[in-house]
């Protein structure tokens, strides 16, 4: 199921199984917590390693940022995949890619 999902993917799952319009503060609080917590694992280096828990680890915070970033944007109705199109022509003529 989770397979070469898409962004676009991503947010209509969490949109299907956890979208609260009005609890936009409390994703932004916990998108700051995931964000701190990334921080902790990566200046401990926490890495996933092969056939262990990916708990505690940089990539298990990644994905947890990922996940609030995209229900906030939910609760925006913000498209994240056409914000990265966007971004990226802009990125493009700025960084001259």
């Amino acid at each position: 199921m989770t397979q070469d999902m898409t962004i676009r993917q991503l947010q209509e799952q969490i949109r299907r199984t956890d979208h609260h319009p009005e609890a936009k503060e409390r994703y932004f609080y916990k998108l700051i917590e995931e964000i701190g917590e990334l921080a902790e694992v990566v200046r401990k280096q926490s890495r996933l390693q092969r056939g262990e828990s990916i708990k505690g680890t940089i990539e298990e915070e990644l994905y947890d940022v990922l996940y609030y970033v995209a229900a906030l944007a939910n609760v925006y109705d913000i498209d994240l995949q056409e914000c990265l199109e966007l971004k990226e022509q802009i990125n493009k003529v700025k960084w001259n890619k």
